[in-house]
């Protein structure tokens, strides 16, 4: 499991906030991420590239993405899922790294939404949560940015590619 010190990553995370969403109160996302541990999820993203972001508020909770300009360097080379992993005999995959995380993977809407706040994966691509109905045909999703413009298309599961990751997604509950 990944070590993560709760001061240094509250603190980045604060720099972060204070720095891109100077409107945002963040005594109150502190007390929402200390509520249930909900901040160790989001500092696994961190620790593994994910540089998170808080992209959404609703009266509930705080959205955050993971932000890195590319998929994070620590998530790539990986299959999409455990199915895909027994057949190719990779290192590991999509599916487990997100778990140990604790944290949803973007979906194509997520992945759309995101390439709204910037421009993403101009030289990376990222896994997209794919449903079971696509995925039962050995697809799955993946998006990229390039020239301006972002797609999504579909690879066979068993595929890794060195500049191919995943993005998370976590939902923290205001309390």
């Amino acid at each position: 499991m990944i070590e993560i010190n709760q001061q240094e990553f509250l603190t980045t995370l604060q720099q972060r906030l204070t720095e891109r969403h100077p409107e945002i109160d963040w005594t109150a996302v502190q007390t929402a991420l200390l509520l249930d541990q909900q901040w160790e999820v989001l500092a696994r993203m961190e620790a593994t590239g994910g540089e998170v972001d808080l992209v959404n508020e609703t009266d509930d909770t705080y959205v955050f993405f993971d932000c890195a300009e590319e998929s994070p360097v620590d998530r790539r080379a990986v299959c999409y899922d455990e199915a895909a992993l027994a057949a190719r005999k990779n290192a590991t995959s999509m599916e487990q790294l997100s778990n140990e995380i604790g944290a949803a993977v973007l979906t194509e809407e997520d992945y759309q939404f995101l390439q709204t706040l910037g421009d993403f994966d101009q030289k990376s691509q990222s896994w997209l949560a794919t449903d079971p109905a696509f995925r039962q045909h050995g697809d799955a999703l993946f998006g990229s940015k390039r020239h301006g413009r972002t797609f999504a298309y579909y690879n066979g599961v068993q595929s890794y590619y060195s500049n191919r990751g995943f993005r998370c997604k976590f939902t923290v509950n205001k309390g």
